[in-house]
């Protein structure tokens, strides 16, 4: 349950903590910088009460300011960024920790296997909200305040919602890409100073923004299921270094951002997994790079022959030409020539690509500053909502809401 329940939607997926305001989401747009760093700082140290490591990467290393000056010679935008890494078995723990404190509080009680259906509205405003529990039993919780954190997993379902309730949705930016797995002797020299190296670059066909995301440094490539039975990859690390693998994954993600009179992004980026699975017989496809650059499909006994061994075991060779559109598709090989810069040895024959990766916060819900919607009591933070895109700024939305209910409520 790496997509929903307790510590699901995302924070089992290596739990990195994002100590900056400029990556993870856009706080700043909803509030003042200052408030947001305030916020994040706030965030975190509840993060550290509950067991979260000490260790920052890139916190004051002068080796960032190298990297970022080396990037720049070849129109690379690094994005620095310190990073707090739970890893993958350690989020548990400290979601665990932050369970045990909620649970001795008295006032919380946690709703396990059950389903959130449609919320109640009396009176033009929020009223609660009807449930489903794993036996089919619907029952309804009445609630002055509602607060919608889905997830990305849950992104369709609050899409609906706010169709339903006629709250405005705006089309973010659809990211769509793959998940890239080359050896650790190639990103180390990056890794080891940034944990997680940002980039950005503009390709040069059709100048779409391509950025890396997720890198995890001797970690393994993943699958998650959404509702609908749909595949698509993602990436984690282990925080214990025993745990590690010989490669690094990350993902790489073509960012486009539709016009009217297109509004389903959501359903785009779904329909461009359900290609990927199609061909998989329901899975997960790895190419080599150096097959996609010779228009062949990789098969069984040329990803025998790769020196970079896959992580995702399951992962069926094949033909990411035949999922991802031809503009997705040459962005990402030119931004991986690019890449292959500052990392010599990633735009090799024998880098994987695995598709599809595709990120579910596509559809953004229209909130205030405190993120309640236009329907009054009902608020939408996270990423399920398009507020966000990562694990700090998503707990931020949460601190933020919380403390304007509660002085609502006094």
């Amino acid at each position: 349950n790496i997509m929903s329940g307790w510590s699901g939607a995302g924070a089992f997926s290596d739990g990195k903590l994002t100590l900056s305001e400029e990556v993870g989401g856009n706080m700043v747009d909803y509030l003042p910088r200052e408030e947001v760093r305030a916020l994040i700082n706030y965030a975190d140290s509840i993060y550290l009460e509950h067991g979260a490591p000490e260790k920052v990467h890139g916190l004051n290393d002068p080796e960032v300011d190298r990297i970022r000056y080396e990037c720049s010679k070849y129109n690379i935008k690094l994005v620095p960024s310190p990073v707090r890494h739970m890893g993958t078995e350690h989020a548990f723990i400290v979601l665990h920790n932050m369970y045990k404190t909620l649970e001795a509080s008295g006032n919380f009680e946690f709703r396990e296997r059950t389903a959130a259906e449609d919320v109640l509205v009396e009176e033009g405003r929020v009223a609660g909200v009807y449930l489903k529990d794993a036996a089919g039993a619907r029952t309804l919780v009445r609630a002055p305040y509602v607060v919608a954190a889905p997830g990305r997993g849950g992104a369709a379902w609050l899409n609906q919602v706010a169709k339903d309730n006629a709250i405005q949705t705006l089309n973010n930016e659809v990211d769509i890409g793959v998940r890239v797995e080359a050896p650790n002797a190639i990103m180390d020299h990056l890794t080891k100073h940034l944990y997680e190296a940002k980039m950005v670059y503009y390709a040069d066909t059709f100048e779409n923004k391509v950025r890396t995301f997720c890198m995890n440094p001797g970690g393994l490539v993943s699958e998650e299921h959404y509702e609908g039975g749909i595949a698509v990859v993602n990436g984690h690390s282990y925080l214990d270094e025993k745990l590690h693998t010989d490669n690094t994954n990350f993902a790489m993600l073509v960012s486009t951002r539709f016009t009217k009179p297109f509004s389903s992004p959501i359903e785009y980026g779904r329909y461009i997994a359900q290609l990927g699975n199609m061909l998989t017989g329901g899975g997960i496809m790895v190419q080599r790079l150096g097959d996609l650059l010779k228009g062949r499909r990789t098969d069984a006994s040329r990803l025998a022959k790769s020196t970079t061994e896959p992580t995702l075991k399951t992962a069926v060779p094949g033909d990411l030409s035949f999922v991802l559109p031809h503009r997705h598709l040459t962005s990402i090989i030119e931004a991986l020539r690019a890449f292959d810069n500052v990392a010599p040895g990633l735009y090799s024959g024998n880098t994987l690509l695995y598709g599809v990766e595709v990120k579910f916060y596509s559809s953004k819900l229209a909130v205030g500053e405190r993120f309640e919607t236009i329907l009054p009591g009902f608020y939408a933070i996270g990423d399920g909502a398009g507020v966000t895109r990562g694990l700090m700024q998503a707990s931020v939305t949460g601190v933020v809401v919380a403390r304007d209910i509660a002085k609502k409520s006094e």
